[in-house]
This record gives C-alpha cells, sequence and structure tokens, in this order.
C-alpha cells in the first residue's frame, strides 16, 4: 500500500463518515469549463438573431447577471470534512476539469478572430467582442492560478499554454514566488492600500508584477550559473508561446488583429488587476521584532463563498484557504469562521472598484472592522491618513509601515 492510501485510511478510520462524502458540487465544476465558451455562444446568437447586443453577452452576464445570481442564491460555508481531502485530492476528475478549460479558451479566441476578420462589424460590436473576450482570457488566469500551483511537469505546462493566452506568462512566476511571499506587506505590488483607486493600483501592480517575476527568475537562474536570457526562464517560455500564437493570428486573419488582441489582452489583464485589487484590500500583516512580517493567516485575505461566481471561477473567492494552504486543490479549499469577508463575489467587486467612491463606501468600513478600529493595523495609501484619521479617528502618526510604502 501506498504512502498515500495509508493515509487515507488512516482518515476514514477517525472520521467514518469521511467515506460517504459527497461534493455536492461536484458536477456543477463544469461550469468554470463552460464559461470561457461563452463568446462562442454570443456568436452563435449573432448568427441566429441578428441582434448586435449578443456580442456583450459576456458582458451582461459577467457584471450583471452573476451578481444578480449570487445574491439571490447566497453563500455556501459548507466544508469538505479534512479526512475527506485526501480521497478528494486524488480524485482526477476535478484536475481534468482544469485541463479541459484550456482549449476551450484557445477556441474561444480563434474562433472570435476569424469571426472578426469575416464579418463586417461596427465600433461597437468590434469593442464589446474584444472586452467579451479579455474578460474570457482574463480569466485564463485562473486556471493559470490553479495548475499553476501544482507539482506535476504537465500541469506545470498547461499553466504556461493558458496563460499565454492574454500575453501574462510572468504571472507564473510572480504570483507563485513572489505574491505569496509578500502578500499583505508594503513589499507586494500585488496587495492594494486602502484608500488606493484601482487605477491608482493599477499603475504600479502591472509593472511591479513583471519586474518582481523578471528579478526572481534571474536570481533562481543566477545560482544554477544560467543566462536570464536561457529558454530554461520560465518567464520567456510563456511569453514565447504567446508571440507565436498572436503572430500566427496576425498571419490568418490579418491587420485588425493588430487592434482586436491588445485590446482583449489589456481587458484580460485587467481582469487579473481587479482580483489582485479586492483580494487584500487594506490587510496588513503584523512586523516583528526581528523585522519580518509574521506568517500569512487566512485573515489576511478576503473571502467570498458566493454560490455561482464561485462554481465559474474554481473556488478562486476562498481566497484565504488558498493563502494559507497554496497546494490545496480548489475542490478541497474552506471556509473559516470571522474571515474578512466580501458583501458579493468577484464580479460584483470588480464592478464596484472601477467608481472608487462606491467602492470604499463599501469596504473601508469592513477593513476597519477587520482592524478593530486600529488603523496602525492597515495599509493606507500615503496621502490618505490624514483623510481616515478625520474619518474614523485614530492617531495622527503614521505607521512604519505605510511610511515604508512611500
Amino acid at each position: 500500500m501506498s504512502m498515500s492510501e495509508n493515509v487515507l485510511t488512516e482518515s476514514l478510520q477517525r472520521d467514518p463518515g469521511a467515506e460517504n462524502y459527497v461534493d455536492r458540487k461536484r458536477h456543477l465544476w463544469v461550469l468554470s469549463v463552460l464559461w470561457p465558451a461563452t463568446p462562442l455562444i454570443s456568436l452563435y446568437l449573432v448568427a441566429q438573431t441578428g441582434w448586435s447586443i449578443w456580442y456583450g453577452l459576456v458582458l451582461i452576464f459577467w457584471y450583471g447577471a452573476v451578481p444578480l445570481i449570487d445574491a439571490m442564491f447566497g453563500e455556501d460555508f459548507s466544508n469538505p470534512p479534512e479526512s475527506a481531502v485526501p480521497r478528494l485530492e486524488q480524485d482526477r476528475y476535478y484536475r481534468v476539469l482544469t485541463y479541459l478549460t484550456v482549449p476551450v479558451h484557445y477556441a474561444s479566441l480563434i474562433v472570435s478572430c476569424w469571426w472578426v476578420a469575416t464579418h463586417p462589424m461596427n465600433v461597437f460590436e468590434f469593442v464589446a467582442l474584444a472586452f467579451s473576450m479579455g474578460i474570457i482570457n482574463g480569466l485564463a488566469l485562473n486556471t493559470g492560478h490553479e495548475l499553476g500551483h501544482k507539482k506535476e511537469a504537465f500541469d506545470r505546462w498547461m499553466a504556461k499554454l493558458v496563460l499565454a493566452v492574454v500575453g501574462y506568462g510572468h504571472f507564473f512566476i510572480e504570483h507563485n514566488k513572489g505574491h505569496h511571499r509578500d502578500v499583505a506587506t508594503p513589499m507586494d505590488p500585488a496587495t492594494s492600500r486602502m484608500g488606493e483607486s484601482i487605477y491608482a493600483f493599477s499603475l504600479r501592480e502591472i509593472p511591479g508584477a513583471f519586474k518582481r517575476a523578471w528579478t526572481l527568475e534571474e536570481q533562481r537562474l543566477s545560482r544554477c550559473g544560467k543566462s536570464v536570457w536561457s529558454l530554461e526562464n520560465e518567464v520567456l517560455q510563456p511569453m514565447i508561446l504567446t508571440v507565436v500564437l498572436y503572430a500566427a493570428l496576425l498571419a490568418f486573419f490579418g491587420p485588425l488583429m493588430l487592434i482586436f488582441l491588445p485590446i482583449q489582452m489589456a481587458f484580460g489583464w485587467w481582469q487579473l488587476t481587479s482580483a489582485n485589487y479586492i483580494e487584500h484590500y487594506g490587510l496588513l500583516r503584523k512586523k516583528m521584532p526581528d523585522g519580518r512580517y509574521e506568517r500569512q493567516q487566512p485573515y489576511h485575505s478576503w473571502n467570498s463563498n458566493h454560490i455561482m461566481s464561485n462554481l465559474i471561477l474554481f473556488h478562486l473567492q476562498r481566497h484565504s484557504d488558498h493563502h494559507a494552504h497554496p497546494t490545496r486543490s480548489y475542490q478541497s479549499l474552506r471556509d473559516f469562521k470571522d474571515l474578512p469577508s466580501l458583501p458579493s463575489g468577484y464580479p460584483g467587486m470588480f464592478l464596484a472598484a472601477m467608481f472608487p467612491s462606491w467602492f470604499r463606501s463599501i469596504m473601508d468600513h469592513r477593513v476597519l472592522d477587520w482592524a478593530k478600529g486600529d488603523l496602525d493595523k492597515i495599509q493606507i495609501q500615503p496621502g490618505k491618513r490624514e483623510f481616515y484619521v478625520r474619518k474614523f479617528g485614530g492617531t495622527d502618526s503614521e505607521s512604519v509601515d505605510t511610511a515604508a510604502s512611500k
């Protein structure tokens, strides 16, 4: 009997109920595979009806329907019993779903490019389809996120392959080795500060993410005695895949790709920026006397248990457990009591983030509650502290961590 089988047997002995545990959402996870096919459905509807509104089906569904469904069906706080987790992790069904998502992303992009090249479209239709593909391919980063945390070589290459669709391959290194190390500290460009708009955040997060990824790979390759320009550079590998893919699309579908591909890619990057913006907004890990930060805990991430958006995002919104246990697969992620929680799923929060005053009215008091009213325990945007002192009360001197982030 293998070690993993021994662990499973021992777990079942400790908790006989684990043997009978059934994932009630098992078949509903297929929605995470079908979601990237939404542009294909929208083009089919355009072809059948001639109605231009269907070009924006993804936009309508993402920013409108999903938040409404989340509000209607609420949240799922259930967890698999811990003793059932080994069996869940060994069940290949869940992993195969993530693999199937990869070709669906490629199919949606290729068919959309073909459509743009072969069908007359006005500016509204063109932009609506480009933005729709941006949302879909931006969320290819979610599949890359799930697969990129796995140790198997096949999974890691599938992650690079799907990240290449949106030209954000450096996420593979930046997220795993950078963000997970520095999250909820001033060193992390992917952690937003209270009072910082998503637009200001994007100007430091997007370049900061690439710079950190490149530096991390340069350091790794240097230790191996290799050049950063080696083909073993895991930032360059998916970048090359993107160049090949986009060059092929340009060759096959013509110069319109010089407009369509950058628009969908930019809006795809915006989806990741939106996720990073809301996932750790204002949160700060405690700095220890030795200068290091406390080990990250589930309460250093904003969590969401909203059912619909989790089903189309491979449980990405159970972000708290993910950061505490990065290699745990989506089907095994847990909810915990007293976690900082978002009032809506990611689509609704992405929409709110685009309107800074609205977003701050939703989130700032939640950050303050998380910090138990202590502004020194919050990451605050430089220049905004005095505003929050007046608004919420507190000291008028900036904390060391906030000052260090300037």
